[in-house]
């Protein structure tokens, strides 16, 4: 908020700053209010003190008084002269230049030169700064009303848009070229509407491909039905094609279930133990060998011969088993897939490497997602939530994945797992 401190810090002080130069620079051009209100406070002082003085000691008296203010190099033009008899001055006298005195029984009239002074005269040297300091406040009030009405606005505009499900809704560019917290603010409620459209997309797509994986094993399962109705002779064959429907149906809402489960913010319900991976990674490259050995391929293990660490033992078995069979399935035929393993730090860090046609570079984050399948896949295998899967389960454990292509050629994917959370 420093950014909004100094600008409101600016502001008042340049309204205090402004007030105080417009009323210096009215001073300056025209004729000073508080100068004229001195001279007409002297005026009535002088007037006063002449009356006075011809009331007591008399006209020489007040001549001479009148002529020693001279003397000091003011001007104070008064003047005396007898009205009549001493009853003339009881008469009222409305005007603030003329007073009266009685001495030796007439009255006399004491007069300054000038004209009365009028209400906008006597009130305007103390309106002056009250004025100035009033158009500088207002000055400011308005600009600091015009710098944060349009952007709240526009932030108004954007949360209601998202409230009524307007996700696409972007209002950054709108507030323009500010920088400060209200811009930022700005910024982020523009992330916001991203992140939750891509959602919004994710979620859409994921129906659609639970749908559709869905919705084959089904179509299979009611041909074998139809084939069964009009044929019952083919019974044996029929029900061990709708069993393996079963199964596939099985492990597809299997691996959804788990990756929902990984998907919640509450992912705690996982318990940990306290096991050797590198036992693990063992077993499967020994089952994913004798499945390799249809095409010829050899699954080769490098690297640590023990990692004990806090895991649950299941995700992390079907994370790295969903890596190295997908490795399997993509390596050219009489080739082998490569298991790696490193110790960095409190890390284990095992790579997977095969000898396929690898994944084109904007393809390698998009492997990871539900349902996703590089495009160089020739054949389709599994149900494209293995690596997706993995991925999550090594966040779970605090670690990642991620996958590059080889040089030589072939995927390499990487998995990190640390020992436990309190070693990150």
């Amino acid at each position: 908020m420093r950014r909004l401190f100094w600008k409101f810090f600016t502001v008042v002080w340049l309204a205090m700053a402004g007030s105080i130069a417009l009323l210096f620079a009215i001073s300056i051009l025209f004729e000073s209010p508080f100068e004229e209100e001195i001279l007409n406070r002297e005026h009535v002082l002088a007037l006063e003190t002449a009356a006075q003085v011809l009331q007591s000691d008399g006209v020489e008296a007040a001549t001479h008084l009148i002529a020693a203010m001279e003397r000091t190099g003011r001007t104070i033009p008064i003047s005396i002269a007898p009205i009549g008899p001493a009853i003339d001055c009881t008469l009222a006298n409305g005007n603030d230049l003329i007073r009266t005195a009685v001495w030796d029984g007439n009255c006399y009239q004491v007069r300054i030169a000038g004209s009365a002074q009028s209400m906008v005269s006597k009130t305007w040297p103390r309106t002056v700064p009250w004025l100035a300091a009033l158009l500088a406040a207002a000055a400011a009030a308005y600009w600091l009303g015009r710098y944060f009405i349009t952007p709240v606005e526009q932030l108004r505009y954007g949360l209601r848009s998202l409230a009524n499900g307007q996700l696409d809704v972007r209002i950054a560019h709108t507030i323009g070229s500010k920088r400060d917290e209200i811009t930022s603010l700005a910024h982020d409620l523009d992330i916001t509407a991203a992140r939750l459209q891509e959602l919004q997309i994710a979620q859409q797509q994921l129906f659609h491909d639970v749908s559709h994986e869905l919705r084959s094993p089904l179509s299979r399962l009611q041909a074998a039905i139809g084939v069964l109705q009009q044929n019952p002779m083919r019974l044996t064959a029929m029900i061990e094609r709708m069993g393996r429907e079963v199964e596939r149906l099985d492990e597809l809402v299997g691996e959804i279930l788990t990756l929902a489960r990984l998907s919640e913010r509450d992912t705690l319900r996982f318990d940990r133990q306290t096991l050797d991976v590198v036992d693990l990674v063992r077993e499967i490259i020994e089952d994913a060998g004798f499945e390799g050995q249809a095409r010829s391929i050899e699954v080769q293990y490098k690297g640590v011969d023990s990692f004990v660490a806090s895991v649950n033992g299941e995700l992390i078995y079907r994370a790295l088993e969903n890596v190295i069979r997908n490795a399997i399935a993509h390596t050219e035929a009489g080739t082998s897939v490569l298991v790696a393993s490193e110790v960095k730090g409190h890390q284990l860090l095992l790579s997977i490497e095969d000898e396929g046609l690898g994944v084109p570079e904007e393809e390698l984050e998009a492997i990871f997602q539900p349902f996703s399948q590089s495009s160089t896949a020739t054949a389709r295998s599994g149900f494209g939530l293995g690596l997706a899967i993995t991925r999550r389960a090594a966040e779970w454990h605090d670690g990642r994945a991620t996958a590059q292509n080889k040089a030589s050629g072939g995927l390499r994917v990487e998995i990190t797992i640390p020992v436990d959370r309190a070693s990150q």
